[in-house]
């Protein structure tokens, strides 16, 4: 089994780290520089950075939190939010960014996703998706706007698509549990994980250090993202990697 990696999520607006739940009460945490740094110390594998206003002066902002962040870490770091072009891409890159995240312009524009991996290499370009299971449970379908627009894209054909586009990894946010703190969705992480030959983070729904364990134990992910429960002092990165190396998941402590 290859190395768990441990994520901080972290949604930016306006050049402050901000956090909400479901999407509302948002409210700011801190500085994204000082936020990075600090888990840059506490042992963090990656970071990734969302713009969530995703306008036009936002992505200029978003460029200078890439130069800042850059000065000051050594892990990779992914930014995401208002990406439309590959020219968007490459700013974000040229000024520190290791990934790109595309969610909305990559279900508009599909054809992104193969521009991108073919300038930069599949390696840089992660498709994030919001999934959210279907009434009559018979699969999960594909939202956009913060969760707001179902596309009515199915989640295995959507993600199988991304891939075949050139993704080099796939960020999947379960809408069932994001916000609940009861547990990764292994279901919905187990059927994507099934059908991809690429890296998975598993993001949406974790609340303690044994929702961490039970995604890497079921190994349904290569990796898992969180935001409150680091962002208010509830776990450390470093807690979480002693915990699951005590329990036999490999980490890198």
């Amino acid at each position: 089994m290859l190395t768990k990696r441990i994520i901080p999520c972290l949604d930016v607006r306006e050049g402050k780290v901000v956090k909400g739940v479901n999407f509302v009460g948002i409210k700011e945490v801190g500085d994204p520089v000082t936020l990075a740094k600090e888990y840059y110390t506490q042992g963090a594998d990656e970071i990734v950075f969302l713009d969530i206003t995703a306008t036009h002066e936002e992505r200029k902002t978003m460029v200078d939190v890439a130069n800042d962040v850059a000065k000051e870490i050594y892990i990779p770091f992914t930014i995401g939010g208002g990406i439309r072009s590959v020219e968007d891409m490459r700013n974000m890159l040229l000024a520190g960014a290791d990934k790109i995240s595309l969610n909305s312009a990559a279900i508009k524009q599909p054809e992104l996703i193969s521009q991108g991996a073919k300038a930069f290499g599949s390696q840089c370009v992660v498709v994030a998706i919001d999934a959210k299971k279907r009434e009559d449970n018979s699969g999960w379908n594909v939202f956009v706007a913060g969760g707001r627009i179902d596309t009515g894209l199915d989640l295995l054909d959507w993600v199988k698509t991304a891939v075949d586009l050139g993704a080099g990894e796939i960020l999947l946010t379960s809408m069932d549990a994001d916000g609940t703190k009861q547990g990764f969705d292994i279901e919905m992480l187990r059927a994507v994980n099934a059908i991809i030959d690429v890296p998975l983070i598993a993001s949406g729904g974790c609340g303690s250090l044994e929702d961490f364990y039970e995604v890497f134990k079921e190994d349904v992910a290569d990796a898992a993202l969180a935001a409150s429960l680091f962002h208010y002092g509830e776990l450390t990165v470093g807690q979480v990697k002693r915990y699951l190396d005590e329990r036999g998941i490999p980490v890198r402590v």
